[in-house]
């Protein structure tokens, strides 16, 4: 068998568990679109077998440790599987006692042999569940802003397969009586036969004046949509190069497009932004950026590790009481200070000493979620807006904590010291570059710059500049300014700004409240 398998993990030993298959529909792309069930299944699936239409994205929500098992077929390219392998891989992962879950892009039983799938667990006599999916044509419909059907146009639609078992002998696709019986027409896979489906229609007696979009890839961000007539619209697809994955959708309701058409005006579709940050951090910026549009690019250039020893940590810890100021400077350092805070017996109600401030709103928020509310938020959120601001409350004599990275800007516990307080910075994690000795992720970075397929550049912190810059234009500034060129370099802050300017880059975006929401506004206002 020739599929693709990630890491396999067998039934715990001594254990016989009854074997059951979970068929999901996973929906047209947009992975907001599974369902809670889906989702559900997926939290607890020991297998998962998908499809090259199932986002990839759904994969994060799976335990670690699970079996991937890429099954994915392209219409006339490259099948990973076998519709058989398929099916025999479900009976055999199932059999040996595992939770498989088959993802399947769309809805399982329209147009997504999921019948035939499930014709071959009955068989096998293995327990199975169906869940179904938002289809591929009304998600086409409605994301292209057209809605299938319309009080003023038609009351009925038909969903119709442009792409029939090779092995019939006829087609059993009624041309003649659905040509003119039925409103609105949404053909999946039609794209290869898109001149023939067209032709019989006109025979049949569509009118060839019909409008007709063909919709690319949708739901996502590379969702491409074209508009003509049943006597158009094969040039225009070949004119605009459109390929499969695409729906086709021939009736008066595509009119409507001028007016409905909503996913495709949203102010950042069709640019591509490049997210620096952590991946642990990633998914709020990722999340904003995709709700305007935006096609993101996630390069992590920072990676979050653990200390290789506490020693520090736990005897500031165990002297906590006798600080006045514990200051936090990220989202980082407060998560990390409680995990060891509560690894050690200890909790909040241990921090009852020191007043507590912090660098930001983003902080604050990440304290507030251990049970306690900061003393002090500075009303610029940088290093040195915090150090003023507790200036502002009197340091001299005055004994700060600083838990934060291994490395990081001495501004603020420089400015303290020389205002007179005593201040201990300790470590609470490391801040490294990932995966520098991985040169095929270097690479494929450099190409999407190369070809011109990013737009936008966001930087959150000066690390994630400094790394970036390491991982992509080693050779210096010349080659730098090659591969930025034309493109837009978005900073959350002045401090990330003034880093990013000190290597040679241009800042274009730099909100004048340093927050996630307030860069995606920024960058919006930008571009549009």
């Amino acid at each position: 068998m020739n599929c693709d398998t990630g890491v396999a993990v067998g039934p715990e030993k001594g254990k016989s568990r009854k074997p059951l298959v979970y068929l999901v529909g996973a929906g047209p792309g947009d992975p907001g679109l599974i369902t809670v069930r889906g989702k559900q299944l997926l939290e607890r699936a020991e297998v998962v077998v998908y499809d090259y239409l199932a986002n990839k994205k759904f994969l994060q929500y799976v335990p670690k440790g699970a079996e991937f098992i890429y099954v994915g077929k392209k219409g006339g390219v490259h099948h990973a599987c076998t519709q058989e392998e398929i099916n025999q891989l479900l009976v055999e992962r199932a059999r040996a006692g595992r939770t498989v879950v088959r993802l399947k892009g769309g809805d399982p039983f329209i147009f997504g042999r999921g019948g035939e799938e499930i014709e071959e667990l009955v068989k096998a006599g293995i327990p199975f569940e169906v869940v179904p999916g938002v289809t591929s044509a009304t998600a086409a419909a409605t994301y292209a802003g057209i809605p299938i059907t319309h009080r003023r146009f038609t009351s009925t639609v038909a969903f119709i397969t442009g792409h029939e078992d090779p092995t019939k002998p006829d087609s059993r696709v009624a041309w003649d009586k659905i040509a003119t019986g039925i409103g609105t027409l949404v053909i999946y896979m039609g794209i290869k036969n898109l001149p023939a489906i067209t032709a019989n229609l006109i025979k049949y007696g569509r009118d060839p004046n019909t409008p007709v979009a063909v919709v690319h890839w949708a739901s996502t961000a590379g969702q491409r949509t074209v508009i003509g007539t049943l006597a158009t619209i094969t040039e225009v697809v070949q004119a605009a190069k459109i390929r499969p994955p695409s729906i086709i959708v021939v009736g008066e309701v595509v009119s409507l497009r001028d007016t409905i058409n909503w996913f495709e005006k949203r102010p950042l579709f069709g640019k591509r932004v490049l997210v620096t940050r952590t991946r642990e951090q990633a998914s709020e910026l990722v999340n904003r950026l995709e709700e305007v549009g935006a096609d993101c690019l996630e390069f992590a250039t920072i990676s979050i590790e653990p200390l290789e020893s506490f020693e520090e940590l736990d005897l500031e810890l165990a002297r906590i009481g006798q600080y006045d100021w514990l200051v936090f400077t990220s989202i980082n350092a407060v998560s990390h200070f409680f995990g060891r805070l509560l690894e050690q017996g200890m909790d909040a109600r241990d921090l009852h000493g020191p007043r507590i401030a912090v660098v930001g709103r983003t902080t604050a928020e990440r304290l507030a979620d251990f049970g306690i509310k900061a003393d002090l938020l500075p009303d610029e959120f940088t290093g040195e807006g915090l150090a003023a601001s507790l200036l502002a409350q009197g340091m001299h004599g005055k004994k700060i904590l600083i838990p934060r990275a291994a490395q990081a800007r001495e501004v603020l516990p420089k400015t303290l010291q020389e205002a007179g307080a005593a201040v201990t910075v300790v470590p609470v994690y490391r801040n490294v570059v990932p995966g520098v000795e991985d040169g095929s992720a270097r690479e494929a970075l450099r190409r999407e710059f190369l070809e011109h397929r990013v737009d936008v550049i966001t930087f959150t912190s000066s690390s994630t500049v400094t790394n970036f810059l390491k991982l992509l234009a080693p050779s210096g500034p010349e080659e730098l300014q090659e591969l930025l060129n034309g493109v837009t370099v978005a900073a959350i802050g002045p401090i990330t700004a003034r880093t990013a300017e000190k290597h040679g880059l241009t800042v274009h975006v730099q909100p004048a409240t340093h927050t996630i929401p307030e860069l995606v506004d920024s960058i919006v206002e930008h571009c549009i």
